[in-house]
């Protein structure tokens, strides 16, 4: 059993300890953003240049919906000021591609699995840091079945494409880990 004393340097330990993890770490945001001295974020309308490639699905209002979720995920997991001009943090780009494609195929000849792909291309400036800046390419997709339309499972598509496009986006831009 221990006596007082070795319960009081135990408990000095543990709480110089905790105080150094703390004190070292700052404030803990579990978002994981670093946002610096940077007080607004500006997300500017990606246009849809995507529907002007040959192949590409023409989406109507895929450039709104994917900006709207870019503003969403920043203002949610920040506590940025979103602003249509003047930002301290901007984004800006397009959406340069959305495209099905057959991913296997049936005995039939026919699609046994389809492919959504969706690319944004993104510019980031940091007026705050400048050489945090970056322009990049990010993608990726959504598979389901080659039974089904597209127009059947878009909603579910767009929640997954938009999920991952814009949180590789903010980890690009803001995440310090």
């Amino acid at each position: 059993m221990l006596d007082v004393r070795k319960m009081r340097k135990l408990l000095l330990v543990f709480g110089v300890c905790f105080l150094g993890f703390t004190q070292s770490c700052g404030v803990y945001n579990f978002s994981g953003a670093s946002t610096g001295t940077a007080e607004s974020v500006q997300v500017n309308f990606f246009q849809n240049y995507a529907d002007q490639s040959p192949g590409s699905t023409i989406e109507p209002q895929l450039d709104r919906d994917f900006t709207n979720a870019l503003q969403d995920l920043i203002t949610n997991l920040t506590s940025l000021n979103l602003t249509g001009n003047g930002g301290d943090l901007v984004y800006e780009g397009e959406i340069v591609e959305y495209r099905v494609s057959p991913m296997s195929a049936t005995a039939n000849q026919t699609a046994a699995q389809n492919r959504l792909t969706m690319s944004v291309q993104v510019r980031f400036y940091n007026r705050t840091k400048e050489d945090s800046d970056f322009e990049r390419r990010f993608s990726f997709f959504f598979d389901f079945p080659g039974t089904q339309l597209l127009e059947n499972v878009k909603s579910e598509a767009h929640e997954v494409l938009f999920e991952r496009i814009t949180q590789d986006i903010f980890n690009a831009s803001l995440a310090d880990w």
